[in-house]
């Protein structure tokens, strides 16, 4: 049904938004390594709803539970089960979307598709989903920043509606990120988000944005050419994240405003590497990556829950109206950087176990088939 996401570093998410709890089992986390629920809740409180003015008033400590796969802060190497409890659910709030089709949301779609739905905020549909996918993406990150020295990844808002922020996407840090509320590096464009922001969720409506994400210390060679390639593999991540609608990655939809000499990234020797002297591929190419920063951004719509009456049908095909109850985001943004990292994440943490399945060494330098002959050779000799 959709809710397995992985290959080598599988996760597979559970539970809807007004049920029991919501949670996640990762298959493949190497063992040994350190994990605990502390390194989990600090980009689940990221992500939970009610941390700030502009974003959903709905109260949840989303404390996380880690139920198998880890014995005395170390991974065994069997599945890591997890699971957040929810505890401020209203299911009521939505009795009215039992019968009516919100607009823009995937009630009608789950309804032809399944013929059953969850109608207690959304179901499946809901964000909440991505709680699993954060703590998934916990774990990757320890798993690669335990692989790469140098890894970090650092996802940021630079866009709500027309408001634009100016970044320094080679300096950016989390600690830059986390200053304030949006989550945006530019202070003074943060402010302008926020009063924007307020101002829209008072006229019960709703607004986009931007995230850009950067991924520093990623080695060449991951990525598979063809149909895997991690770019691909990005991009299918980053849009089953709920509200996307869109991904470019390194200079993206400009490209096509650009000459072929003005887009080609040349290659120098840098500090004894083969270096890139521009990094308009975003770190990727031929869908494998070449050592340079990966960055990309994604695109959030609007939230289609809002408190303004729209036009609807029932699920008896009458034409009615509806204005949303219950407490949602008026602006995902915010709270979606963690998601566009653990997603981020989840994709690198695959493709480094699936690197080296082949090439153990994760150089990139020699395919291991060349390293095979060369045995053979000496052995020879």
């Amino acid at each position: 049904m959709g809710s397995t996401f992985g290959q080598l570093f599988r996760v597979t998410t559970f539970g809807e938004s007004h049920g029991g709890g919501v949670g996640v089992v990762v298959d493949g986390c190497p063992p040994n390594i350190e994990i605990s629920a502390t390194d989990i809740q600090s980009d689940l409180d990221r992500r939970r709803p009610g941390q700030s003015r502009v974003t959903t008033q709905r109260k949840e400590k989303d404390r996380c539970e880690i139920l198998a796969g880890v014995f005395e802060g170390r991974s065994l190497g069997t599945p890591i089960a997890m699971v957040v409890r929810n505890e401020d659910a209203r299911p009521d709030d939505y009795a009215e979307i039992a019968e009516k089709f919100r607009p823009s949301h995937a009630d009608f779609t789950y309804e032809v598709k399944f013929g059953v739905r969850n109608w207690q905020g959304g179901g499946r549909a809901s964000a909440r989903e991505t709680i699993g996918r954060v703590a998934a993406g916990a774990v990757a990150k320890k798993i690669l920043a335990s692989l790469y020295s140098n890894f970090e990844i650092v996802a940021y808002v630079t866009q709500v509606e027309q408001v634009v922020a100016v970044v320094d996407r080679s300096a950016v840090k989390q600690a830059d990120v986390e200053k304030n509320v949006l989550r945006c590096p530019d202070e003074v464009a943060a402010r302008a988000m926020v009063a924007l922001i307020e101002r829209v969720r008072a006229e019960g409506d709703s607004l986009g944005g931007v995230i850009e994400c950067v991924v520093r210390g990623i080695p060449p060679g991951l990525g598979d050419p063809v149909f895997d390639k991690l770019d691909a593999d990005l991009a299918k991540a980053m849009l089953s994240i709920p509200a996307t609608k869109g991904f470019e990655i390194g200079s993206g939809f400009a490209a096509t405003r650009m000459l072929g000499s003005q887009h080609n990234d040349p290659f120098e020797i840098r500090g004894g590497r083969i270096r890139t002297a521009t990094n308009n591929s975003g770190g990727i190419q031929g869908g494998i990556s070449n050592g340079e920063d990966i960055f990309f951004r994604v695109a959030f719509k609007p939230p289609a829950t809002i408190a303004l009456r729209q036009r609807t049908v029932t699920r008896s095909k009458k034409e009615t109206a509806l204005a949303a109850r219950g407490r949602h985001d008026p602006c995902v943004v915010p709270r979606a950087v963690p998601i566009v990292e653990a997603m981020a994440a989840l994709v690198l943490c695959d493709h480094t176990l699936r690197q080296r399945a082949i090439a153990p060494d994760n150089r990139g330098s020699k395919p291991a088939g060349a390293k095979a002959k060369q045995s053979r050779s000496r052995a020879r000799g």
